[in-house]
């Protein structure tokens, strides 16, 4: 048991009062699946015990990560870093690990590996495939369920406990005669959230959208809508690239001394919100900090960094412990098809990819749109769009929003690899004026 586990590293910790020791051990569960060309591909379950410990001495810092972990081989991994430390060269801004020693609800939570078993998922995603099948599109689908249990405590009496209980649900649609493609999502932690009808009416709605003419468009500034997922991965770029304590600490941000000011128009307002109801809930960062909800914009006004522990010391300023991997946009007052139907000649993006930044300071970046690029005239979706590389600033973005739609949806992330960490946020579709189209890639 995990928990017994904890007990007894806990008493090793308190062996050694002249050290610093932080440690985590989690329990992941995973089943995922894979979709490919509107067949089963690959279904793989798996369950892993980890560790992460980091070791303090004299401001001097050792980290290691283990398998399998045991009293045993804790022991003798600290022995190794005793033996190590003292060779190690000091921080000199290390002041001490996590502090904060207020808990959270810890509620427990029912895995939705149980509540979506693979008989489930298989039947949901063939009813995908049936819908667009007779457009002659295959469909391409990823789903997780994941099921995490991780107890976080240190030499200062820390002792939490934190469930997370995310899932992940992707699905492609690709035209076997043009190779378009369209994408839909979801995902987040409440599964009975997850109306997966609505989605396969939401694909097919693109999939026929998807039949018109293919065309290339003159490059220039453009008007256009980006949806959720768009204006989530260009806010998730923008949080890590300006909204960090570490870009504070490397002077790598625009938004230096800008707290309680104006920094964008009054209708944008952006939260980190761990307790919002349609992302992944997450009541500790990995240091074991309570994380509540979180302004980032308010009304336009920047309000916090991202501020962890290390860099709270550091830098001298408060800590909030928050990541920002739940991001909330607050909505608007305008529908999608009044978006769509305000625009005389724009398009409507559905992806981005391979997004890059040329310069993070500025927020500037180019990257592509995928899955799904369509030309709007006269307020109506009419073709299909080669997919466009695009060179822009977050900021310019921001300040460039005319409407913003009056709901929002969920935009799951994955990293599919190792754990496959998922994390969600709630974004709307967005209306921007001067969106920079530097050129067409000639491929859908």
């Amino acid at each position: 048991m995990l928990e017994i586990l904890k007990n007894k590293l806990i008493s090793v910790i308190k062996e050694y009062p002249d050290l610093k020791i932080q440690v985590s051990i989690s329990n992941w569960q995973t089943d995922f699946l894979r979709f490919f060309k509107s067949q089963t591909n690959y279904n793989i379950s798996k369950e892993v015990e980890n560790l992460n410990a980091a070791i303090y001495k004299d401001k001097k810092n050792y980290s290691f990560y283990m398998t399998s972990p045991s009293e045993e081989g804790f022991r003798e991994r600290l022995q190794e870093a005793i033996e190590l430390i003292d060779k190690l060269p000091p921080d000199p801004h290390f002041t001490d690990i996590e502090a904060d020693l207020r808990k959270g609800k810890e509620v427990k939570k029912e895995s939705n590996i149980a509540k979506m078993p693979l008989s489930r998922k298989v039947e949901i995603l063939n009813q995908f495939a049936d819908a667009v099948k007779p457009f002659n599109f295959e469909i391409y689908g990823t789903f997780i369920c994941n099921h995490i249990i991780t107890y976080i405590f240190n030499s200062n009496g820390l002792d939490k406990k934190l469930e997370e209980n995310p899932f992940y649900f992707e699905v492609k649609a690709v035209s076997s005669d043009t190779e378009v493609t369209v994408l839909e999502s979801y995902g987040g932690e409440n599964i009975e959230r997850f109306n997966y009808k609505e989605m396969i009416d939401n694909l097919s709605n693109k999939v026929k959208l998807a039949q018109n003419e293919v065309i290339d468009v003159v490059p220039g500034d453009m008007e256009v809508i980006l949806s959720p997922r768009c204006i989530g991965d260009l806010l998730g770029m923008y949080g890590w690239s300006s909204l960090q304590d570490y870009a504070l600490d490397r002077k790598d941000t625009e938004l230096e001394g800008m707290e309680g000011k104006q920094v964008f128009p009054e209708f944008f307002t952006l939260l980190d919100s761990p307790n919002h109801p349609d992302v992944v809930n997450r009541e500790y960062n990995y240091e074991g900090h309570l994380m509540e909800d979180l302004p980032i914009f308010e009304n336009g006004v920047f309000k916090n960094f991202l501020v962890d522990n290390y860099y709270a010391h550091k830098l001298k300023i408060k800590e909030n412990g928050n990541t920002g991997s739940y991001f909330v946009m607050k909505t608007g007052d305008a529908s999608l098809d009044e978006m769509i139907k305000s625009i005389k000649k724009g398009l409507y993006i559905s992806s981005l990819h391979y997004v890059n930044f040329i310069n993070t300071k500025e927020t500037s970046l180019t990257g592509l749109t995928r899955d799904g690029t369509f030309l709007i005239e006269d307020g109506k979706i009419t073709k299909v769009v080669n997919n466009l590389r695009f060179t822009d600033k977050i900021t310019n973005v921001i300040n460039n929003i005319t409407a913003i739609e009056n709901k929002a949806y969920v935009f799951p992330s994955s990293e599919n690899y190792h754990t496959f960490s998922i994390s969600a946020s709630s974004m709307p579709h967005i209306k921007v004026k001067n969106f920079s189209i530097s050129s067409s890639t000639k491929t859908v």
